[in-house]
């Protein structure tokens, strides 16, 4: 006698096609593999071809990574920590919480040095459109403009150094070339009135040669078809430089803002060579400030406590400059 049974599951029917507990939630595997939640697929292994691949590039980053974190994360957590001690580099450090910063703060010289950095940044500006001024002129295919070339990018080659003795000399009110040009002289490095615009105006030679380089290369990466779609709509001269050419080159601009914003704050070499910060502390800064007080003084607490306020400047303005950047091409 044959009996008929019938299997009844606990909860409900079993999901069809699948294999998993009835009645549990737990779907089936080949539900979860054709049309379960996103997140079964993610929860997957990767390839062994993806685990080569992910080893071989942290193989690839990590010396320079190392490279950063020794010579760049390092010196930084050092300079901070540092801040907080007097130390004359010699003998053992001894902690003085926020002293050095008290005492910078209500030292004059650190607002005359903050007042220049100031004046720097707003001249050294003049550097990209002066540069790009330069590219757009050098962007041509006439005879002898590789000569032309050279000759402005010779000053970026030159040295900090040689630099500031060039003007050094320009400036010289005895035999300087400016005394002859004005019919006498003008003691402009001896001034504190035209000192420190007198270093700017040096250090705008180089800088612009270096904006001028990154606009060439920026020129050569142009989308022809733009500028040609451009030309046959009737654009030229500054309607197709704004609308068309400058937009392109947004990527070449902000690098060049960002490096002559950098180079503005963090000038020493042509301070050092022309002035020695003065006359009267009129034309330092606060990179040479941090130098004087460090070498000249054996200040090291205090001049590192002058390196966090300038990295602390530097770190505001390249921060909003990305996320103003980052947030203009999303």
């Amino acid at each position: 006698m044959s009996h008929s049974v019938t299997r009844h599951t606990v909860g409900g029917p079993a999901e069809p096609g699948g294999s998993g507990l009835p009645g549990s939630g737990v779907p089936a595997s080949g539900g979860a593999l054709r049309g379960g939640p996103p997140g079964a697929a993610r929860r997957r292994r990767p390839s062994p071809t993806a685990r080569r691949q992910r080893r071989a590039a942290f193989l690839f980053l990590a010396p320079a990574c190392v490279m950063v974190a020794i010579y760049v994360v390092w010196p930084i957590i050092s300079t901070v920590r540092l801040s907080f001690f007097n130390w004359d580099g010699m003998t053992d450090p001894s902690f003085v919480g926020l002293a050095n910063y008290i005492e910078l703060f209500h030292t004059p010289t650190f607002y005359t040095a903050l007042k220049n950095n100031l004046i720097w940044l707003l001249l050294f500006l003049l550097a990209p459109p002066m540069g790009l001024a330069v590219a757009l002129y050098l962007n041509q295919a006439v005879a002898g403009i590789r000569i032309v070339k050279s000759l402005f990018f010779a000053p970026f080659v030159l040295s900090g150094v040689v630099v500031g003795l060039i003007f050094s000399w320009f400036y010289d009110p005895t035999f300087g070339l400016l005394a002859v040009i004005l019919g006498h002289g003008v003691p402009v490095l001896g001034d504190p009135r035209y000192a420190t615009l007198g270093i700017v105006f040096a250090a705008l030679w180089p800088q612009t040669a270096y904006c001028m380089i990154l606009y060439l290369t920026g020129l050569t990466s142009l989308n022809a078809e733009q500028i040609e779609a451009a030309r046959m709509e009737g654009a030229r001269g500054w309607s197709m430089l704004w609308h068309v050419i400058l937009p392109q080159l947004r990527p070449t601009t902000f690098m060049a803002i960002v490096v002559t914003v950098i180079g503005a704050l963090r000038s020493f070499d042509l301070i050092s060579v022309m002035t020695s910060g003065g006359p009267f502390e009129s034309s330092t800064v606060l990179a040479y400030y941090m130098y004087d007080q460090a070498i000249k003084y054996y200040r090291i607490g205090y001049s590192a406590a002058v390196a966090v306020v300038l990295f602390a400047i530097m770190l505001v303005y390249i921060v909003y400059h990305l996320r103003r950047m980052l947030r203009t091409e999303q």
